[in-house]
């Protein structure tokens, strides 16, 4: 059995919901080329915790975690069932790889899960649960956490990493100018993480911080790039990269997805 790669996804802006364009469409294309999934386990970057810690919820509520946008989005909704026993999965293989970790038995989906979802899978009827990422944390934390969770891979669940492949909110001059054309430093950047991703040079690519160029620029905060690190160790050793680049949103939101290891 070829076990199912694992993705990375630029989520964007909630509006994303609301105006899927080009990003959305790629999403899609890349679901289709994948095997159903048994599951889906989410590592979102709008769910920062110290401890790992996997919800458990049979039946998640979509959480708005946003202020300001139109009405229209809050609206909507992805009434996923819940996937309990993978929570207790996760939480088994994180703890026997000596990363203490917690149950929320509660916990909804983000908008950093639902958003992306509704345009991975529209029909809402693959089991979902998320896990968390811990932003004290650096790089390599995540990718253990990965490796951690790469058995995964060979039950049918498809972990997906969301965040944003740059994230500087800070530099967004207009958010109705989708359009805006990509900032220099993004494509700098971006560059940089596209032939560290290729090459399957994770010693650089688990000390960008460093090494990236203009790092702390396109990521004023780390967690909207912590998920990429736990799909990258989930498929660890495996150097085989699907990347996807539907451009960018108001000249600084990198929207690449990538999937990892597997087959398309």
């Amino acid at each position: 059995m070829i076990a199912t790669p694992t993705l990375f996804v630029s989520h964007g802006a909630p509006t994303l919901a609301l105006h899927p364009g080009k990003t959305g469409a790629a999403l899609q294309r890349l679901a289709q080329s994948l095997p159903r999934p048994r599951a889906l386990l989410l590592i979102s970057a709008h769910w920062n915790t110290q401890t790992p810690t996997v919800s458990a919820a049979r039946t998640p509520e979509t959480i708005y975690d946003f202020h300001g946008f139109p009405p229209a989005l809050y609206q909507l909704t992805y009434p996923a069932p819940g996937a309990p026993a993978l929570a207790q999965r996760v939480h088994q293989l994180l703890d026997a790889a000596a990363i203490p970790t917690q149950i929320d038995p509660q916990r909804g989906l983000d908008h950093g899960a639902w958003v992306p979802l509704r345009m991975l899978y529209p029909q809402a009827d693959v089991p979902v649960t998320q896990l968390s990422v811990q932003p004290r944390e650096n790089a390599a934390h995540h990718y253990r956490l990965g490796q951690a969770l790469k058995p995964l891979r060979d039950d049918g669940v498809l972990v997906i990493g969301s965040g944003s492949f740059t994230h500087n909110l800070y530099e967004i001059g207009d958010f109705g100018d989708d359009d805006a054309p990509t900032q220099p430093y993004v494509a700098e950047f971006c560059a940089w993480m596209r032939q560290r991703l290729h090459a399957h040079d994770i010693e650089a690519l688990t000390a960008y911080r460093d090494q990236a160029p203009h790092a702390a620029r396109a990521h004023p905060t780390t967690e909207h790039l912590l998920p990429l690190f736990v799909a990258l160790g989930a498929a660890d050793g495996e150097d085989r990269v699907t990347h996807v680049d539907p451009g960018t949103t108001f000249g600084v939101l990198a929207m690449d997805a990538f999937a990892f290891g597997g087959e398309l």
